[in-house]
This record gives C-alpha cells, structure tokens and sequence, in this order.
C-alpha cells in the first residue's frame, strides 16, 4: 500500500518557476515508477511526466518536455515536478501516481497507475 500527499502548488505569474513535491509512505515507493498528472477544469486527466524507481529514465509529455523536470529522492520517499517558464494552460490540479511495483505495462495511462494523490492546484495568472 502507498499513500501520496501533494505539497507545493501555488498561484504564479507566466514565466515563473514552481517546485510541487509529493511524499510517500510505503516501503514500496523506491520499487515503483512515480508519476505526474495534471487535470485542468473540464478536462481529462492527463499525462505529464514519468520516473523510473532508480530514476534514471524520465518520461514527459510534449507539452511539458523541456520546461519541467521530475526527480525523486528514495531516501526520503519524495517525488517532485520542476516546473520551469509557466504557461496559463499549465493551470490545473496536479496529481502524483505511483504504480504497483509489480506492474509491467506503460507509464502514461491514469490506468497504470494504482496509488493517487489528492491532488494539488496550481494556477498561472497572464
């Protein structure tokens, strides 16, 4: 089992920085691959970025690849999303997911994921 706890999310200005972070309990987290989604009013929940349980591979989606870095500390059980040159259309809540460690598909789906956040908002202001 693997609870998640969102911190971090703000309101900022366009071109502004923000570091989300998400803590985890469990020994499983340092066994799993970690994501961030995010889900915009209205909309779908969607894929933003990724992270091996070594993190040594990174995965992000085209929307966020080169403006946003993930990374986690397995020491202490922590994940963050960097988020680098703000958009407006970045507002949303953020969600971290952690898979169950023993799970072998893909990494960009909401369905590959079994542990969730209760999410985080951050909102960018024009």
């Amino acid at each position: 089992q693997v609870q998640l706890v969102e911190s971090g999310g703000g309101l900022v200005q366009a071109g502004d920085s923000l570091r989300i972070s998400c803590a985890a309990s469990g020994r499983m987290f340092s066994r799993t691959i970690m994501g961030w989604f995010r889900q915009a009013p209205g909309k779908e929940r969607e894929f933003g970025a990724a992270i091996s349980w070594s993190g040594d591979s990174t995965y992000y989606a085209d929307s966020v690849k080169g403006r946003f870095t993930i990374s986690r500390d397995n020491a202490k059980n922590t994940v963050y999303l960097q988020m680098n040159s703000l958009k407006p259309e970045d507002t949303a809540t953020y969600y971290c997911a952690a898979q169950n460690p023993y799970y072998t598909g893909a990494y960009y789906y909401t369905s590959d994921y079994s542990y969730w956040g209760q999410g985080t908002q951050v909102t960018v202001a024009s």
